[in-house]
């Protein structure tokens, strides 16, 4: 079975298919490397595409400890799959967690992204949010190791920003929750107290934010709420992103409009190939908005 170790230990699972720029797909908390079947069935055809499951999810490696999950070990784990595979550069495309993931290697490793595609990210960031999203990941964790993922499954997949899955595509969705359920409790519960309840909000990182130059493409559906308004701010603190919108879409957007998402994804990594992507002209800022900007 294929994996990297990572420097403290982990092994990570992963599939690799096609040959040429190396992709690595970074998934969500509710997914693994299945989720990304769509990309790499489409992407697989120009590019060397890397699927992998975090720590925790099976079969890569389910460390017995908590402080073995949080933001900086997601973040590292891209670049432990890259250094594993022997990759000097990559474009990195992330979902949710994986995007947060994929933003933080960006910040910590720029010189190892060709480009970053930031989706669906944003969840609990807002300084509103922020607290109330730590202690719902707290609950989650106590619910997922008491209940199972069974269990957990048919309440977190039903979720506000997933019932979109269900409506477009029934028989996705219901592939969708049977991976779910087969998550492994210890890795999952464990990823939600270690990672996601302890994460840092993306507003107290807005002048690290700023600093990020590699080409990056911020993409939402509109019917995230959470992700919405923290999406528009990363999309203005960064000069090098460009933030795109799939209408009547929630929060698994790659698995909800594949086509689209693959044709958007595509698109982007055809302007940053040719050499055609360019940062924001400063000439486009309003004077409101630099103002808001410094506040």
């Amino acid at each position: 079975m294929p994996h990297v170790t990572t420097p403290d230990g982990v092994k990570l699972y992963y599939e690799e298919t096609g040959s040429g720029t190396p992709i690595v797909f970074v998934h969500e908390f509710a997914g693994d490397y299945r989720s990304w079947e769509a990309q790499v069935r489409y992407f697989s055809r120009r590019f060397r595409c890397i699927a992998y499951s975090a720590r925790g999810y099976l079969p890569s490696d389910v460390p017995p400890n908590v402080d073995s999950y949080s933001q900086e070990h997601a973040r590292d784990d891209v670049l432990a799959i890259m250094d594993g595979l022997d990759i000097k550069k990559a474009h990195v495309v992330g979902l949710s967690m994986g995007g947060f993931a994929t933003l933080h290697f960006g910040l910590k490793y720029p010189e190892r992204a060709l480009s970053l595609s930031v989706c669906g990210c944003g969840s609990g960031a807002h300084p509103d949010r922020h607290e109330a999203f730590k202690e719902d990941s707290e609950n989650n964790a106590r619910f997922i190791l008491k209940e199972g993922m069974k269990r957990f499954s048919e309440t977190y997949g039903l979720s506000a920003t997933r019932v979109q899955l269900q409506n477009k595509n029934p028989r996705g969705f219901a592939d969708f929750q049977r991976y779910l359920g087969e998550h492994d409790v210890t890795g999952s519960a464990y990823t939600m107290r270690g990672y996601q309840s302890r994460r840092p909000s993306l507003y107290t990182l807005m002048e690290q934010l700023k600093t990020i130059k590699v080409p990056m493409l911020i993409a939402t559906g509109d019917e995230d709420e959470a992700c919405i308004e923290p999406s528009v701010m990363l999309k203005r603190l960064i000069s090098s992103a460009s933030l795109t919108v799939f209408p009547a879409s929630g929060h698994l957007i790659n698995l909800e409009e594949p086509d689209l998402f693959n044709a958007t994804i595509d698109s982007f990594l055809d302007l940053v190939e040719s050499g055609r992507w360019q940062p924001r002209d400063q000439r486009s800022k309003s004077a409101m908005l630099a103002r808001d900007l410094t506040r």
